[in-house]
């Protein structure tokens, strides 16, 4: 029998997934919803979906580079395929594809589970890093911009306030993680030590180098594919880069929202792009579908031929 706790992580996203779908599509006709699909310039589109594969065919790369200080050598296309099966399986349970990929690579690698588990969690470190770079570069770029929505949408006095108070909790909370003996305080403790020490190991790697060469790559690959799907609608051809930047970081997030970003990613567009950036609602919130389902099947044909695939190429592998 499920355990509570389960049946929360998997269905609480599952059930505001299905809510933010409602949501989403009493905001646009499925007929209107439709007439953009139909309009859309899928020589964009396609553009769009090259660039995602090949971030995933570098992320695929990039992570033998984790795994030969271990002392193994796994196979490109093993790397490959559990990917994309990851990816797959979080559309069913959030989270639940690191884990997936762990026990592929175990299965058909010989790769102990936390050996190869600890790598992608190192991986997930670098990955963060980036996110938070091109939160930094939107911040940056639009620093005014921000600023004044903020001081427009909330009192300034509230603001200071609110911020004074987060800072001395944070503080507060700080102290009590290093100065506490209890459970919470020294697993709290213990996962931000792993953080520092996955974050440090990367740069104890012998191809260190090429590490970070592949990651600048997949991250530069994930803005080009949502930047260069905002040309397949006409509307949205004159998107500022600072609100491509915001949108792809909200949508980034949103897909950790719900399963794979399911309801949640157009919403997400819709908020970077109309309510921050003034842009119309309709074409917004297609291009969020547009862009959110594209990536969605293609992961889902790729991911699925791939768990079909997996035991047949490693039988080959065995034979020869």
């Amino acid at each position: 029998m499920a355990q509570p706790k389960t049946i929360l992580k998997v269905g609480v996203p599952l059930l505001l997934g299905v809510g933010l779908v409602w949501y989403s599509l009493s905001k646009i006709s499925v007929s209107t919803l439709v007439q953009y699909f139909k309009d859309a310039n899928y020589s964009w589109i396609c553009l769009g979906v090259v660039l995602g594969i090949l971030s995933h065919v570098s992320r695929a790369y990039r992570w033998r580079f984790m795994a030969e200080p271990l002392g193994y050598k796994p196979k490109f296309g093993n790397s490959l395929m559990a990917v994309y099966a990851a990816y797959l399986i979080n559309f069913t349970i959030p989270r639940a594809g690191e884990i997936a990929r762990s026990t592929i690579l175990k299965n058909y690698e010989g790769i102990p589970f936390e050996k190869g588990f600890g790598t992608i969690v190192a991986e997930r470190i670098a990955d963060t890093v980036m996110l938070l770079l091109i939160i930094v570069i939107a911040l940056f770029l639009e620093f005014e911009f921000i600023y004044k929505f903020f001081v427009d949408k909330f009192n300034p006095i509230a603001l200071v306030v609110s911020g004074i108070v987060l800072l001395i909790l944070g503080m507060a909370l700080l102290l009590f993680i290093t100065k506490s003996r209890s459970q919470l305080a020294l697993k709290v403790k213990g996962f931000v030590m792993g953080l520092i020490e996955g974050m440090l190991s990367i740069f104890k790697m012998k191809q260190k180098w090429a590490f970070i060469g592949h990651t600048l790559f997949i991250w530069a690959m994930y803005v080009l594919m949502f930047y260069v799907t905002t040309f397949a609608l006409p509307e949205l051809h004159n998107v500022s880069i600072a609100a491509i930047l915001i949108g792809f970081i909200l949508a980034s997030f949103s897909i950790a929202a719900t399963n794979g970003g399911i309801g949640s990613f157009p919403e997400a567009v819709v908020i970077a792009f109309s309510t921050l950036f003034g842009l119309a609602e309709d074409p917004s919130r297609a291009f969020g579908w547009i862009m959110w389902s594209t990536q969605t099947l293609v992961i889902i044909i790729i991911g699925g031929l791939s768990l079909l695939y997996l035991p047949i190429y490693n039988r080959k592998k065995a034979i020869n």
